[in-house]
């Protein structure tokens, strides 16, 4: 038994942040910001919170598929950067749809938390009696950072995407590698405690995470492939997370695949967390690049905030 993604989507804000806006508020330039991340533009959600992103994706995945919203049985939402602690997201969204008859949690593991989310997703489906589920990944970033840090304000969006899943004949889970290590936790911190009425906003070791990931990130590729019995080139397309456009093409070098497998969309969506990867899958499948039902071999994989990381190994 195993499962096949039917429908994908995705909502970004109206509101676009351009480079030459952040330079307006922090000692930048358009020029610096491209060179270094392959960042363009970014989109902001000015007036609208995370479950609000989350629901405008899952309306229109339930209006591609035709699928009536009692017919989900469960609603998976990761994010960082839900409304609050209590109602999850996920709760929200099943609330805002009308899919009574569906559960609904949350995964927070940062950017790689479409990934872990997806995972747990399939395995629900194909080892239960459920038939239909939502996977979505959201997030409203730009409400969590410092707009003065220009680490960290400059390098990401906000956005969601998502995923239906049906439950099939046809195997669709191949292989996965989800790792963490929470003795580098530090790293990577947003919305912590400070006190009774008031949560940080993201602090970064940016270049301890770049060194960590490019290390991490190809290994964990190669024994998620390895898993599955595949070679590298065995992959039609790679979807990594969108964080930074050379450590994208640090990790195809690795691979020794062409960057053309590696698609990206950075420059103009920025870095979305959770949202990077199922956005990236939905704008592939809206401009034809890829098509539902074909089966096409792709790698999935997310890393950042934790530190975690993973990959997994669909068909499309």
């Amino acid at each position: 038994m195993g499962v096949q993604v039917i429908a994908t989507s995705s909502y970004l804000p109206t509101s676009v942040i351009t480079n030459d806006d952040w330079a307006k508020r922090v000692d930048t330039s358009d020029e610096w910001i491209v060179k270094r991340t392959g960042i363009k533009t970014r989109y902001w959600a000015k007036e609208q919170t995370t479950s609000d992103l989350a629901t405008i994706a899952a309306k229109r995945l339930v209006e591609k598929s035709n699928i009536s919203p009692e017919s989900i049985e469960f609603i998976i939402v990761a994010t960082m950067t839900p409304d609050a602690a209590s109602p999850s997201c996920a709760s929200l969204v099943q609330g805002a749809i009308g899919a009574t008859n569906a559960f609904a949690f949350d995964v927070s593991a940062a950017c790689s938390g479409f990934v872990f989310a997806l995972s747990t997703g399939l395995k629900m489906l194909e080892h239960g009696q459920r038939k239909y589920g939502i996977v979505i990944g959201a997030e409203t970033m730009l409400s969590s950072l410092d707009w003065e840090d220009r680490s960290t304000a400059i390098l990401f969006g906000d956005g969601a995407g998502a995923v239906l899943l049906k439950k099939d004949e046809e195997p669709f889970l191949l292989a996965e590698t989800l790792q963490n290590d929470g003795q580098k936790s530090e790293a990577l911190v947003a919305g912590k405690r400070m006190t009774n009425q008031t949560l940080s906003t993201m602090t970064m070791d940016g270049r301890g995470v770049y060194e960590l990931v490019s290390k991490t990130v190809p290994v964990n590729i190669q024994d998620t492939l390895q898993k599955g019995g595949y070679t590298a080139d065995d992959i039609d397309l790679y979807l990594l997370h969108q964080a930074n456009r050379r450590l994208v093409e640090q990790v195809a070098k690795k691979l020794k695949q062409p960057i053309e497998k590696f698609p990206m969309n950075i420059d103009h969506v920025g870095n979305t967390s959770a949202g990077s990867i199922p956005i990236l899958l939905n704008e592939l499948v809206e401009n034809g690049t890829l098509k539902i039902g074909e089966n096409t071999k792709l790698l999935l994989s997310g890393f950042g905030g934790g530190l975690a990381w993973g990959s997994i190994t669909i068909t499309l």
